[in-house]
């Protein structure tokens, strides 16, 4: 194994990937898991079996699996065998191995801050982030890792003087994005401590002043309202800034057993103002109710909507795991797909019989798509799987052998019982890197320099 491949691997999700490992582990294979990361340098074949050996109390076998990959070098194989190393209770050893020097970059100074605190030494996780909290995530990192160890009020010290700066500079007219997480954190920390009073005070003043900077901060005030059963307060807010926190204040009502109320709320705003939000969240609601017709003709004029504004999808997407509705949503007399959800509606409905055993009619399906997805021969064979007819599918996948079609009948052959011939027949990760595309040269303005545009 060497440094590149495993960066490959990792930024990829190469070879036998997370997901892969994980159902090699449900079916009872760490053997052969750590075998496979051994025999064939597969980083989240160790990592997998480092994780379960550690639950399983084993640090030694967890650190010999992690070793050959430390051995090479690499980073991210290091700070794996740190974890394995603190869980064994060697907590100074752990943070030795880590530690980073003065010139140790943003991501491994809050990374080290997450080890300090999993190994209890909160108060040097806070030292550490303290020079750095004039950056926004340093500070989420902070609020973080304190909460419950009693540290609020000397965080609501270090968070001050960033959630002022941040409103001086919108009332100086000045945008500092580095800066736009702190009044909403401060206000976080104020509640945690039981100041929630305070915290709503304080972050109601500046939001009635516009003294924020994004609609993070506004949106993060009318959720305390709401948390706090605030809510006519949040009806106020809501109403001046309709688009972003309406749905704050349905889903307020919904929570508070005003199902009802939340539906009159939204179906009077899309009267007033018919925007794709009022639909989306009121589509969703009735969905979650049962309602599927009433969803479907609160949602369908926005069906011919274009890409993340097209109302079909987050239909379909919360019906996945009930395939009777899927089609009774597809199949329904309004639901005509468009811009972009043509083609798809032939890969949901086909996937959606496979799942209820109609595995002719789901064929069929997706046979007819004129712009299929991906490979056909590979879409026959996951509806297949999905039917249950693993030897069919197999069968399929093998007759084709590329790439792709091995990885896809890696997970049918551990489902049948068959891991170790799935481990053998899953490519390898320099198979894997000879098929990737190579990169398409860009020209000086980042855009690409030769086909495809």
């Amino acid at each position: 194994m060497n440094v590149d491949d495993l960066d490959w691997q990792a930024s990829n999700y190469g070879g036998i990937a997370p997901g892969s490992v994980r159902l090699l582990l449900e079916h009872g294979h760490l053997g052969l898991i750590i075998q496979t990361a051994a025999e064939r340098g597969e980083w989240f074949c160790a990592e997998g079996a480092a994780e379960e050996l550690c639950r399983a109390g084993e640090f030694g076998r967890a650190l010999e699996v992690v070793e050959p990959f430390v051995a090479s070098g690499w980073r991210a194989a290091l700070w794996a065998k740190a974890d394995v190393v603190l869980q064994a209770g060697r907590t100074q050893e752990a943070l030795d191995l880590v530690r980073p020097d003065e010139a140790g970059g943003t991501a491994k100074v809050h990374r080290f801050a997450r080890l300090l605190t999993r190994a209890g030494r909160i108060d040097q996780a806070i030292a550490l982030l303290v020079p750095h909290l004039d950056g926004g995530w340093a500070r989420f990192l902070l609020v973080e890792i304190t909460e419950g160890q009693g540290r609020d009020e000397q965080v609501l010290e270090l968070i001050a003087p960033h959630a002022e700066s941040a409103r001086q500079a919108r009332g100086e007219g000045r945008w500092n994005s580095d800066l736009s997480n702190a009044q909403e954190l401060q206000a976080q920390v104020m509640e945690r401590a039981g100041r929630a009073d305070e915290a709503i005070r304080t972050l109601g003043e500046d939001i009635a002043e516009r003294r924020f900077l994004t609609q993070n901060t506004l949106i993060a005030y009318a959720e305390l309202l709401a948390r706090h059963g605030r809510l006519d307060e949040l009806r106020e807010l809501a109403v001046q800034n309709a688009h972003e926190l309406l749905d704050v204040y349905a889903d307020a009502l919904r929570t508070g057993g005003r199902a009802k109320e939340a539906e009159t709320v939204m179906c009077e705003a899309i009267a007033a103002d018919d925007w794709v939000g009022y639909r989306a969240w009121l589509s969703s609601a009735l969905l979650q109710d049962g309602r599927l017709d009433d969803a479907v003709a609160v949602a369908e004029p926005g069906f011919s909507w274009y890409d993340c504004s097209n109302l079909l999808a987050p239909l379909v997407h919360q019906l996945h795991d009930r395939p009777e509705e899927l089609l009774r949503l597809l199949e329904h007399p309004l639901t005509v797909p468009h811009h972009g959800h043509e083609e798809f509606q032939h890969n949901w409905r086909a996937w959606a019989l496979a799942e209820l055993g109609r595995i002719d009619e789901a064929i069929a399906v997706a046979e007819a798509d004129p712009a299929p997805w991906k490979d056909p021969r590979i879409v026959k064979a996951g509806l297949l799987a999905t039917a249950g007819h693993l030897d069919a599918a197999a069968t399929e996948l093998r007759a084709l052998g590329t790439i792709e079609a091995r990885q896809e009948l890696f997970d049918v052959l551990v489902r049948q019982g068959r891991a170790a011939e799935a481990v053998a027949v899953h490519p390898t990760v320099a198979e894997q890197r000879a098929a990737k595309p190579k990169p398409v040269p860009l020209d000086e303005n980042g855009y690409s320099s030769e086909p495809p545009f």
